[in-house]
């Protein structure tokens, strides 16, 4: 295979994983421009004698090309690069592969000695070749008409007169090297650094082949030089195109067509790639291209030599051609390497008893005391393929998995003695998981989910030999070696900076010939020296466009020359005319570019390095505890800067502070205000030495250094007044950070270069940042560390032997009380100064208050290492935290490596499903850890070895993490670990799963961007691109779930919805014949990242619920990110939006009480169905009001809430939460506290007017919302740590302090239920909601949705021919016939002929709401109605909160009344205990949550008070009307604990719970 088919595999592969076509032309461009500068370096003629008779040089593949002449049009662009495009192979390899077989040029002429380094077939023509001058190379040269234009235009610009660097005899040989008239030998250059040598395999490639003239002394002649600004213009042009000409895209997607993926692990290699092309490609000065005139016998006639200027005698220096100055590097970050080494021992030490139990997919299992009760029973049916019939089984909730195999097994089987349990597993219909069969039925979330929506639980019994193994990890997968560079360069991603060894020594070659030319030059030095420095510009060009202050010193040397700015100080131009101090000049700007190529491959991880040695690594170390020096460096100056900067800024100035965890360690220091400088390019030169009032003994092991450039803004014209200048702002320009110690904690030193992030980008000094490197235009700031003999080493103290542990109820209460206080904050992020100088003085007496620990340790005034023993003293003292605590320590406020490596050991216990629950955050984490290797990435790779639903989630969370420019570098290398250690089959999948999202991406942008009249037939042609990937892949898992496996997309079902983003509404096939359809929302343009985030907090909030016994029956659907602007949305079946349930009433649905409940009553016509359905419609719809209000969820109305046939209500569409709510011009269109409407309080209370049922929709939303409360800390942590996200209304704390608000943690309970009940009156009386509901009514109603069809309002659902069979017989009344041409009547005429289920009832006993008082609570006592308090004593106070109020009689005139409460504290002779509630409107069963307190009783005192309740309806001006009343007893009453209960009203007498 030649390098150009694998080059053309390559980057289709990379298209398809998702890299843009810009980027794709870029990487294309920069391949171009390294192929063709090799070939134009061995392309040089020998013999010039025939230069002008023989035909051009220059063959193309049509004649007369006008190489150079300016370009007319895209057309002229692409021809050029045709002829640049391509890859020689015998510039890659140096050898071919046993089945290409010898080559044999077709244009040679007899046989060819040795071999031919042209590949078979004749020459094409797209090829850019320069031949021997002595034959006819190419029969496609130009006719004799075109030859003397042609010249022309291919002639370089007139040169000065030179003398033949060939004058002089080469060098005798060296010491042991072969004959000067030998061929020397070649260098090699590895692309590919295998293990073994695999048989066949083309392994290197050689870009020399040189040839030493006998006798060496003929006169020399130069080749005619070609234009090389003319190809450096064109490859230019093509670098700043956008996107390929279509011909050239073609090929690049016919990879996918032929079922070639993104990530192609078909064939996996062991070998590392080690030559990259990671850069934009520099421009080329002039080179030349000089000849050696030898015995023109020994040449072959019709071979194409490739030579090169070799060594010659007059270099007073030992210095070896480009070629031999680099040699290959494996892995050149010591970092990346160590992690490499992490990453084999942790592959290796897998302890994996079966391989094949780790392709299975395992049923999420989450514990719960709501599942597990032995009172709670299922209907399990399980098939197998041995019984024709599905068995039955009624199992306990608590009964394990394997009991139910063995029930079924007894009827499969008729002897079990020889049959193991364990080799049978259960499989959930339609889904690809499996139960875990030492696990209880009732914990498996499948099971739960089924429990919910009472669906019938149907599982399939399988022998493990029969389940599919293509994710299982194999022991070859284990045991071979690591190949993270290989997996990372198949990742979509951006081009990294990184020039090739192969164009760095072409440019070293002409640097050579140039600066040989100097040497041995007569005179006219200026010319000589220009061309030098034109040759030094171009290296340091490639290499960044850095010039470091040694390059300039040496090139201030040199005689004055067009271009570069002359130096301040001139030299006598007669010191030159000395060859000696010419040499001495050429030396040290040879030494200064050696030194900057190795500071280059440092920097950006190059695939090579400097063959001079570089310097050696120290053996002496010195502890950093007892470097007492400052920190002082030099900041040199800033490299590639824009051209527009010094028309729009002056005076800039650089900003350094030092900072740990966030927080400055001392005030920032400034360089003095420097302007534009112009060396070679432009530069801001300070070289301004920078001492920090800070000794290194003295800084944190984790310090960052964070460097700001600030500029002025240059004043407009006529603005340029003094006052002017005084009122300008500096502007940041770019910042970067940097640690001070490296990984292995030892202190920077020396020269570093640091790309600058642009200031419009987030600068947060709390967290470590990568130098912004893989953007190619970013500025660059060098700075000098100094260097000493010895390495100076942060080692880690240990903790101090002893640490004081106190009780903390030995402290004065008032102390107690101050600390409580701090810590019901529950967030270290608003401790003031001085909460943080109580906590760090009481630390000790904190042991007991678990959680409080990331409050402690935030308060901690140093983390230098003097103060470290106490902090990890009482670290390791500490009580163990829970994982939710532990959550808290992995901030980026807490960046030292003990703290995280505590909290990673205590967040270890976590479940897998547990672990899902906080996965997104813990890859977020990974931004805060200051090194690619630490205890969370390790931990975090074993749990996704040992889980392929962890390996999943955890591969789309990295995938969406390389869109973060700022942290792509280090996501790219854990995704490549990721792929690494999960074994060839997953990679696979992953493979096909990303082919998949971009084939639908694709789709979908295309039927977004196309008119509404075209987008269901692009909608169908881009399906039958889809169905094609699964005619090649056969199936694939959505990323949505691992479990949700298909093999093929069902056309018929798939639509559109109509709204801005036109999303795509798929279906698709189930490879599990027992399964559904699963269908799916594909999004295109919305970022899908934060209904992600909100998803995942709404369903953490339901399983505190639910562990807590409160099962709000919350609706949880699966939403994932596949890449910034799109994802997947799982669709919720037999669901409608509010909307469309309100509009059946009319456009001003809205506004009417009645649509929810007739909707859930045509949908439950069953008396029994009803009431279930509207129980579950009470619990999930208190828990989305208590989700949506503590999330601040906007952007409310009646078409992103859904409603369920079986009363299940839920949100969608989360683009507004914590409380971005969307305006209306100056009005915020979200004015009520949550979405609680009239027509849902008519649900719930069965009717219009109040009932006891709307009490228990308020005692659940306080309920929830305390449970809720009791987390506050865990929210915060997993909201906090989102911070650096990149989602724009969750970026900053006063983000995070909504949320903290909305909780309130300060509020005890009945506070809160007090809150929350004024909430939802507030909600209830909104008429702001239902508004907004009408004016989206009005504004949805030009839409109609691609698949929308005509349904009967009063039918329950649609009936089909297919799902309901033939009607046998219809009787009809009357008919009248009408009929629209583009409507289907076919499932609507079917329905209308089916009876209603109220028509098989008798008349009159069609169900109804049912009423509000025979419900739940049955009313105790008498007639007068009941009251519902809580009363409680706590420190000398009596808390009575009165709740509710039911049964209350009418009035006397059959009006409602308008109750309050009035309460005594008897005896009061004086009537000053008197107390009472606020008023009810018209209810008799009123609710209040309100708090009456009296204050200052002792407990003594209760023992003789009586507490007298009176219910009255206030009547304005008349006399309030007694509705009744209860007297309490409280010595009666143990008030050590708070009493909860319903007392009887009636006439004067004792009340009783």
């Amino acid at each position: 295979m030649s390098s150009t088919q694998g080059n053309g595999e390559h980057w289709k592969s990379l298209e398809s994983v998702g890299i843009s076509r810009k980027e794709l032309a870029m990487a294309e461009a920069l391949q171009m421009e390294y192929d063709a500068l090799s070939r134009l370096r061995h392309d040089k003629e020998e013999n010039r004698a025939k230069q002008n008779a023989d035909p051009s040089l220059i063959s193309w593949d049509e004649p007369g090309v006008d190489f150079y002449s300016k370009p007319a049009g895209r057309r002229t662009d692409l021809k050029l690069l045709r002829g640049l495009s391509g890859s020689d192979p015998t510039l890659n390899y140096n050898s071919l592969s046993p089945q290409e077989g010898p080559p044999n040029h077709s244009t040679s002429q007899g046989p060819q000695p040795g071999s031919d380094p042209w590949p078979k077939g004749s020459l094409s023509g797209d090829y850019l070749y320069i031949f021997d001058g002595s034959d006819g190379g190419v029969s496609s040269s130009p006719g004799p008409g075109d030859i003397e234009g042609s010249c022309k235009k291919l002639s370089p610009p007139p040169l000065p007169p030179r003398a033949s660097i060939w004058d002089t005899p080469p060098l005798p040989p060296r010491k042991g090297s072969p004959s000067s008239s030998k061929i020397s030998q070649p260098s090699d250059i590895n692309t590919f650094s295998l293990v073994e040598q695999l048989p066949g395999k083309l392994l290197e490639h050689r870009i020399l082949e040189e040839e030493e003239v006998p006798g060496g002394g003929g006169q020399g002649r130069l080749l005619g030089s070609v234009d090389y600004d003319g190809i450096n213009d064109a490859i230019t042009r093509l670098n700043l195109k956008s996107t390929y000409d279509a011909e050239m895209l073609r090929d690049a997607t016919r990879g996918w067509k032929e079922g070639r993926g993104p990530l192609d692990f078909s064939k996996d290699t062991s070998g590392k790639p080690v030559a990259r092309s990671k850069t934009m490609p520099p421009q080329v000065p002039p080179r030349t291209y000089a000849s050696r005139y030898g015995n023109r016998k020994n040449a072959t006639p019709g071979k194409n030599r490739r030579i090169s200027a070799a060594p010659v005698g007059s270099r007073p220096h030992t210095v070896a051609n480009g070629h031999e100055l680099f040699e290959v590097s494996e892995e050149r970050d010591e970092e990346v390497a160590a992690f490499c080494h992490m990453l084999d021992i942790l592959r290796s030490g897998s302890d994996i008893q079966d391989y094949f139990l780790t392709g299975y997919v395992w049923s999420a299992v989450t514990p719960s005391p709501e599942h597990l009760g032995d009172e709670v029973n299922l209907k399990v049916t399980v098939l197998c393929d041995r019984l024709q019939e599905a068995l039955t089984f009624t199992c306990n909730c608590s009964s394990t998995v394997d009991l139910l195999i063995y029930q079924t097994l007894c009827y499969t089987h008729d002897d079990l003695r020889n049959v193991d349990v364990g080799d049978f597993v259960l499989k959930p219909c339609g889904l690809e998981e499996f139960l875990q069969n030492k696990h209880a039925l009732g914990s498996h979330e499948y099971i739960q989910y089924c429990r919910k929506f009472d669906i019938d639980i149907r599982l399939q019994l399988m022998e493990q030999k029969v389940v599919r193994s293509d994710l299982a990890r194999t022991v070859n997968d284990d045991q071979s070696p690591s190949t993270l560079n290989y997996l990372v360069h198949l990742q979509e991603r951006p081009v990294k900076q990184t020039i090739s060894r192969q164009a760095l020594s072409l440019l070293f070659d002409t640097y050579h010939n140039e600066v040989d030319a100097f040497l041995l030059a007569d005179g006219d030095f200026p010319l000589k020296a220009d061309r030098v420095v034109q040759s030094v510009k171009a290296i340091c060009n490639a290499l960044a466009a850095v010039e470091t202050p040694e390059i300039t010193n040496a090139l201030n040397q040199l005689p004055p020359c067009p271009s570069r700015m002359q130096p301040k100080i001139q030299k006598d131009p007669s010191v030159l005319a000395v060859r000696e101090n010419r040499e001495k000049v050429v030396e040290a700007l040879t030494a200064a570019i050696l030194d900057l190529v190795e500071l280059y491959c440092n920097t950006f991880n190059a695939d090579f390095q400097t063959a001079v040695p570089g310097s050696r690594k120290h053996d002496l170390v010195q502890e950093a505890c007892h470097f007492a020096r400052s920190l002082a460096f030099t900041v040199y100056a800033t490299h590639r800067i824009p051209i527009i900067w010094a028309t729009s800024y002056e005076d800039f100035y650089l900003s350094c502070s030092l900072s740990h965890g966030g927080k400055e360690l001392c005030s920032p220091l400034q360089t003095r205000r420097a302007h534009f400088s112009k060396y070679l390019f432009h530069l801001i030169v300070w070289d301004q030495q920078i001492c920090f009032p800070v000794q290194v003994n003295r800084l944190p092991r984790e310090t960052l250094l964070c460097a700001t450039l600030y500029a002025l803004p240059i004043p407009p014209p006529g603005s340029s007044s003094e006052a002017n200048k005084q009122r300008r702002v500096p502007e940041a320009l770019g910042w970067v950070t940097t640690p001070l110690f490296n990984f292995r904690q030892v202190l920077t030193c020396g020269r570093k270069l640091l790309g600058l992030w642009p200031a419009t980008q987030e600068n947060p000094s709390a967290r470590w940042s990568a130098p912004n490197f893989h953007q190619p235009d970013s500025v660059i700031l060098q700075i000098d560390f100094p260097t000493s003999a010895f390495d100076i080493k942060f080692t880690s103290p240990p903790g101090d032997k002893f640490s004081p542990r106190y009780e903390f109820g030995s402290l004065r209460e008032e102390d107690q009380r101050k600390l409580k206080d701090i810590m019901q904050k529950e967030s270290l992020y608003w401790l003031t100064d001085a909460d943080k100088k109580r906590l760090w003085e009481k630390r000790y007496y904190c042991h007991s208050e678990v959680s409080s620990l990331p409050l402690v340790l935030a308060s901690a005034p140093s983390w230098e290492w003097a103060c470290l023993p106490d902090i990890y003293a009482l670290l390791k003292q500490w009580t163990h935290m829970n994982h939710q605590d532990a959550l808290g320590l992995l901030h980026a406020t807490f960046p030292d490596q003990e703290v995280r490596r505590m909290a990673v050991q205590w967040i270890g216990s976590l479940s897998d499903a547990e672990l899902l629950d906080y996965l997104p955050q813990l890859v977020q984490a990974l931004k805060y850890e200051c090194y690619l290797d630490s205890p969370l990435v390790r931990f975090l790779l074993k749990r996704a070895v040992s889980d392929l639903r962890v390996t999943h989630y955890f591969f789309w969370l990295l995938k969406d993490g390389l869109k973060d420019s700022q942290f792509s570098i280090r996501y790219q290398y854990l995704l490549a670990a990721l792929l690494c250690c999960c074994g060839k089959g997953l990679r696979e999948e992953f493979n096909r799963q990303c082919w998949l999202v971009n084939a639908l991406a694709k789709l979908a942008q295309q039927v977004r961007e196309a008119a509404p009249s075209a987008r269901q037939g692009i909608l169908r042609i881009g399906l039958e691109e889809v169905k094609q990937f699964f005619a090649l892949n056969g199936s694939c898992r959505l990323p949505l779930s691992p479990s949700l496996l298909v093999k093929g997309i069902v056309p018929r079902d798939c639509s559109y919805f109509n709204s801005n983003a036109v999303p795509l509404k798929l279906s698709f096939q189930n490879v599990d014949p027992l399964g559904e359809n699963i269908r799916v929302i594909f999004k295109c343009g919305d970022d899908l990242r934060q209904d992600m985030l909100t998803l995942q907090m709404i369903r953490i909030m339901s399983k505190i619920w639910v562990q807590e016994g409160l099962d709000m029956r919350m609706v949880i659907f699966r939403c994932f990110s596949t890449g910034r602007g799109r994802g997947m949305v799982e669709m919720i079946p037999n669901a409608e939006t509010l909307r469309k349930i309100q509009v059946e009433h009319g456009v001003t649905g809205s506004f009417k009480d009645r649509p929810l409940a007739d909707w859930l009553q045509k949908h439950n016509p069953g008396e029994d169905e009803y009431e279930k359905a509207v129980e579950n419609f009470i619990y999930s719809c208190a828990g989305c009001c208590v989700a949506t209000y503590v999330l601040g969820i906007c952007d409310r109305h009646n078409d992103n809430i859904m409603l369920k046939t079986t009363g299940h209500m839920f949100h969608i569409d989360f683009g507004r939460f914590l409380g971005h709510a969307q305006m209306f011009g100056n009005i915020k269109r979200d004015r009520a506290p949550f979405v609680f409407t009239s027509d849902m309080a008519y649900v719930i209370n069965g009717g219009d007017k109040p009932s006891s049922r709307f009490h228990d929709f308020v005692d659940l939303c306080c309920q929830a919302y305390n449970l809720i409360r009791k987390h506050t800390h865990l929210f915060l942590n997993l909201l906090g740590l989102m911070l650096s996200c990149g989602i724009p209304e969750l970026s900053d704390l006063e983000d995070l302090k909504y949320v903290y608000d909305a909780l309130r943690p300060q509020d005890t309970e009945a506070n809160a239920t007090t809150y929350f009940t004024r909430l939802i009156e507030s909600s209830l009386g909104s008429v702001a909601t239902k508004l907004n509901f009408f004016i989206h009514n009005l504004a949805q109603m030009k839409f109609m949705g691609s698949d929308d069809r005509l349904t009967l309002s009063f039918a329950s659902r649609t009936h089909t021919l297919k799902s309901s069979g033939r009607i046998s017989d219809v009787f009809l009344c009357r008919h009248e016939k009408i009929f629209h041409p583009n409507k289907g009547y076919c499932d609507l005429v079917y329905t209308f002929f089916h009876p209603l289920p109220r028509d098989e009832k008798a008349m009159g006993t069609s169900p109804a709401p049912k009423s509000s008082d025979g419900t739940w609570a049955q009313p105790v006592g008498k007639v007068g109605g009941e009251v519902k308090l809580s009363i409680s004593y706590k420190n000398n106070k009596l808390f009575i909160m009165v709740m509710h109020i039911r049964g209350l009689q009418l009035l006397q005139d059959g009006n409602d009344p308008d109750p309050y409460v009035k309460i005594y504290l008897l005896p009061d002779p004086q009537k000053t205990t008197k107390r009472k509630t606020k008023v009810a409107r018209k209810t008799c069963n009123p609710t209040y949550n309100e708090m009456l307190v009296y204050d200052g009783i002792p407990k003594g005192d209760l023992q003789q008070r009586e507490l007298q309740l009176s219910v009255l309806s206030e009547q304005g001006f008349w006399e309030n009307v007694l509705l009744g009343e209860v007297n309490i007893r409280l010595r009666e009453l143990d008030l050590a604990q708070e009493k909860t209960g319903w007392f009887a009203l009636g006439s004067r007498s004792h009340g009783t719970l």
